[in-house]
């Protein structure tokens, strides 16, 4: 297909071969060139053509989609002196099409509401009221009047216009587009009835009703103002019992109801109150009958008018009958009988209506808040009620039945109980912990038969719900829940997590409460055991490891035994196992160093016996999986076992940190033992990233949680850390050096060794520079973070006599040219940390100086369109740095670079270009200014400025 030649012809002839065609790259060929026919200025006059009535409806749906793209996107090549021809050939190919194909009638209907669109108000301001009158009231009218509000929001208008335009269609609503669909919604299209013979008459009527309701729900987003269609919404009201329109009405009533200017006009909402009381009857037959689509559909109109309008009818204290009986409606539709989401699907709806009404309650403030919160305070305890028995499972039988994707929406459905249990909280306080633990201990107290497990689980949820968020410390009844707990008697996995859940969100009161700690930590330690309660198991475990640390030495051998036993079985999948070892580490803490070394002892044998056995093997994908493993045990280990931090105070105070005490720290004696087998591994290893990555990883850990006290590690791990990146530079490596440097950069022990370590990585590194470093985007990525890191915090290292800063310079200037964004953003901190040294360290002037012209002008070639826009802020910030700290080369430098024609684009002007140089030299004091320009700047030169899609980004 010829891409010059676009005629009905070979349009016919693509589109064929787009809908018949079997070959894929037939059909992709074809859709590519019909894009381009689309768009092409012959698409004026081969739409026509196909518009013909004897082609078939995907040839004609096309010519009418070519006009609507002509017309949207290209308006500015349309002389005003056609646009009445225009019109007229469009009205007259709606009026052709009538009566359908109905995908054809719609693009055109779109068509001519994009023209209208273009041609308010000054062109063609009476559009509406020409086209009520130019059509007959029915379908192709209805069409045209629904897609223009609806193109309206699509199209590509500037927003100050579309502005204007949406205020034109808003007054016209009321004058030409309500009275015609109030006619006809009452004249048959609100669905009346019929004799036998009626049938075809009724159908028709029931799909003009159902046309005339979306075309309301159309045209009430343009925020019309309720007053105007108040007529039209107690029709549409009538047409809920209309089983044939009921879909249509809901939302068109939806719409009408929520629209956020409604509120002022309190008189019409709170005739719509009685309106929407008036459906309970329908609702609950509905609800009786299983009718989840009626029910659903009532509940929408009913969350409609409460959620969007609590406060204004709060405000009218003379009518808080009708609105307590509209929110005694919503806890109806809330408590909607069966299980979401397999027998409905509506009480979900009503959740976020809870939260509105408190808040627009407690917001209130004198009288009527007071007046309020006693009024609805028995409402939010029978809300309680209805959601903890909404909470609860189904029978273990009906429950093995649902599918995983309805087990999931239940989870998240519980998940939002929780949240709106625990905004409840905050309104009724802690008489609701009394009352739910009053109904618990009845519950597991009573003679007869044993309670059903759901109840219980559901009021321990509740109070799981409050406890994980909120401080209940205050609260009379945590002792006796905390006794209740061990009577539970547990043969249910749900009860069992939840059980874990709640002691785990209990953690901070048992601290203030050690005492209690012997009722339920044995429940946790027993369900350590079992791999179905995994994550509730070890993430309670680690609650109370963090919290109770100071009171769990008596604890202390069991919690090892457990934690042993389940680790050697495997038990647990790796992401849980990482999170006991922290839960160890928390724990071990306190504890005397050598009581702290014994358990480290029994806890690390059988793992580093392990990596022993693996280091002698030849590498292999589950050897490396292995590996991995264990090093992740020793990192997470390591991150949290820390004998020298106090704890903090909880008033948020900083940790401090304890004088060190007598003897080698625990983690440092762990990680002497095992430096052989480590350097073992990474011989045979050292071409594994992930391997490399683990083995650093423990390092970092190691080094972040215990800070000076690692010192006497630095020197073997220099030496290890150096050889290996000599051998295969990994990126990890890097990362490992960076903290070494972040911490020693000041110690006068380890500071030269470390000094040496980094001389040694960055020669290293240049080296991959000179090879060429395109591959190695995390490498470079890294190594700009630990240049970053030493100049702002030891600048002395990196102006070394044996550190070649000129070559660093380079290097930044090649990796600011990446297409990686993370290694683009990492060049441009490099180069904000050290350009402020510019005049304190003559080395590193002297290498700006002689390049700073490059640096200036690699930073405008990514502004001018190199480098992607979200990247535009780090780059301001370089050149607010360079406007900052080298102001007596800049003028120049910016005037050389902006003399050169087409740079940085050629898509701005000399005098573009003048501006914005001068602004830049204006600015030295606001970075956000520059910022700003930087991002203005970028437009211009991108061709973007003004246009919708620079806007939104």
């Amino acid at each position: 297909m010829d891409a010059e030649v676009f005629t009905a012809d070979t349009v016919e002839k693509a589109l064929h071969q787009l809908y018949y065609d079997p070959a894929i790259e037939h059909k992709n060929a074809a859709q590519k060139w019909l894009m381009q026919a689309q768009v092409s200025p012959d698409a004026w006059h081969f739409s026509w053509v196909l518009l013909g009535s004897e082609k078939a409806p995907e040839i004609q749906y096309f010519g009418a989609s070519a006009l609507h793209t002509k017309i949207s996107r290209y308006w500015a090549d349309i002389p005003s002196e056609q646009y009445e021809a225009l019109k007229s050939q469009l009205s007259t190919r709606i009026a052709q099409f009538a009566d359908g194909p109905k995908m054809v009638l719609t693009r055109l209907c779109v068509a001519l509401a994009s023209l209208a669109l273009n041609t308010l108000p000054d062109a063609w301001p009476t559009a509406v009221s020409d086209m009520t009158q130019a059509f007959p009231p029915g379908p192709a009218l209805l069409e045209l009047l629904t897609v223009l509000p609806e193109e309206l929001q699509t199209s590509r208008l500037a927003q100050h216009r579309k502005g204007v335009v949406r205020g034109v269609l808003a007054r016209e609503a009321p004058a030409c587009v309500f009275p015609l669909l109030l006619r006809l919604l009452e004249q048959g299209g609100g669905g009346g009835g019929g004799g036998a013979g009626d049938g075809a008459a009724s159908a028709g009527a029931t799909t003009l009703g159902q046309k005339v309701l979306r075309c309301f729900a159309s045209w009430v987003q343009l925020d019309v103002p309720l007053t105007e269609c108040e007529g039209l919404v107690h029709s549409t009201f009538r047409a809920l019992r209309d089983a044939e329109l009921f879909d249509t009405a809901v939302d068109a009533l939806v719409q009408a109801i929520s629209q956020p200017d409604a509120q002022r006009y309190v008189n019409t909402l709170l005739k719509l109150i009685p309106q929407v009381l008036q459906l309970q009857e329908q609702l609950t037959q509905a609800v009786q009958n299983g009718d989840t689509e009626t029910t659903h559909g009532i509940c929408r109109v009913v969350v409609a008018l409460g959620e969007n309008h609590a406060r204004t009818l709060l405000e009218q204290t003379d009518h808080w009958q009708s609105f307590l009986a509209l929110v005694n409606m919503v806890m109806y539709c809330t408590g909607i009988p069966g299980h979401y989401p397999v027998d409905e699907t509506t009480s979900c709806l009503t959740l976020t209506f809870w939260y509105t009404l408190q808040d627009d309650i407690t917001s209130l403030g004198g009288e009527k808040q007071a007046m309020y919160l006693q009024m609805y305070r028995p409402v939010y305890f029978q809300l309680v009620d209805v959601l903890l028995y909404k909470a609860q499972f189904p029978t273990d039988a009906e429950y093995a039945s649902w599918s995983a994707d309805e087990k999931e929406q239940f989870r998240i459905y519980r998940v939002d109980i929780s949240d709106t249990l625990m905004y409840v909280y905050e309104m009724l306080g802690p008489e609701l912990l009394s009352n739910l633990y009053d109904k618990l201990g009845r519950l597991l107290t009573a003679t007869g038969q044993p309670p059903q497990w759901q109840q219980t689980e559901a009021f321990l949820y509740g109070f799981q719900s409050i406890a994980e968020t909120l401080d209940v410390n205050d609260s009379d009844v945590i002792p006796g829940l905390i006794g209740l707990i061990p009577r539970i008697t547990v043969g249910n996995v749900q009860l069992a997590d939840t059980i874990m859940f709640t002691i785990g969100a209990l953690a901070e009161w048992l601290a203030d409460h050690p005492v209690m700690l012997t009722g339920v930590l044995p429940l946790v330690l027993q369900a350590l055991a079992n791999p179905e309660l995994s994550i509730s198991s070890v993430s309670t475990l680690k609650k109370l490891c963090r919290e109770c640390k100071h009171d769990l030495g008596p604890y202390a051998p069991s919690i090892m035994a457990m934690s042993q036993e389940v680790l050697v079985k495997q038990i647990h999948k790796s992401s849980q196992c990482m999170w006991l070892m922290q839960a160890l580490g928390l724990m071990l803490s306190p504890l005397p160093v050598a009581e702290i070394l014994g358990h480290l002892q029994s806890l690390l044998t059988p793992h580093i016996q392990q990596l022993e056995s693996l280091a002698e093997q030849p590498p292999n994908p589950s050897s490396k999986l292995a590996i991995i493993h264990i090093l992740g045990l020793l990192s997470n280990l390591f991150t949290t076992l820390d004998i020298s931090r106090l704890d903090s105070e909880r008033d948020g105070t900083e940790a401090k940190r304890k004088p060190a005490g007598d003897g080698p720290n625990p983690v440092v004696v762990v990680l002497q033992q095992v430096f052989q087998l480590v350097q073992k591994l990474l011989a045979k290893w050292i071409n594994d990233s992930h391997v490399v990555e683990a083995v650093c990883t423990v390092f970092i850990k190691s080094v972040k949680t215990l800070l000076d006290d690692f010192g006497p590690m630095i020197p073997q791990l220099s030496e290890m850390l150096g050889q290996m990146y000599s051998t295969v530079p990994q990126a990890s490596a890097l990362e490992l050096t960076r903290e070494l440097v972040l911490i020693f950069c000041k110690d006068i022990v380890y500071y030269p060794t470390v000094k040496a370590l980094f001389l040694h990585m960055a020669a290293c590194t240049l080296t991959i520079f000179h090879r060429g470093p395109r591959d190695h985007p995390d490498i470079v990525d890294s190594f700009m973070q630990l240049l970053s890191q030493a100049l702002r915090k030891k600048p002395d290292v990196v102006v070394a006599d044996n550190c070649d800063i000129k070559a660093l310079f380079q290097c930044g200037l090649i990796s600011l040219k990446f297409p990686e964004g993370p290694t683009v953003k990492s060049a441009c901190g490099f180069f904000t940390e050290l350009l402020p040294h510019c005049a304190t360290v003559s080395a590193i002037g002297q290498v700006v100086h002689e390049n700073g012209r490059l640096l200036l002008q690699t930073v405008l070639e990514a502004i001018g369109g190199q480098a992607p826009r979200n990247l535009m802020d780090n780059f301001a910030e370089v050149l607010f740095c360079v406007n900052k700290h080298c102001f007596a080369y800049l003028p120049l430098w910016l005037k050389e670079a902006m003399a050169r024609p087409d740079f940085p684009s050629s898509r701005v002007t000399h005098e573009q270009k003048d501006i914005f140089g001068q602004q830049i030299l204006r600015e030295r004091v606001n970075k956000r200014k520059v910022k700003e320009m930087v991002k203005e700047f970028t437009l211009l030169c991108r061709g973007l400025h003004g246009t919708e899609y620079a806007a939104e980004y």
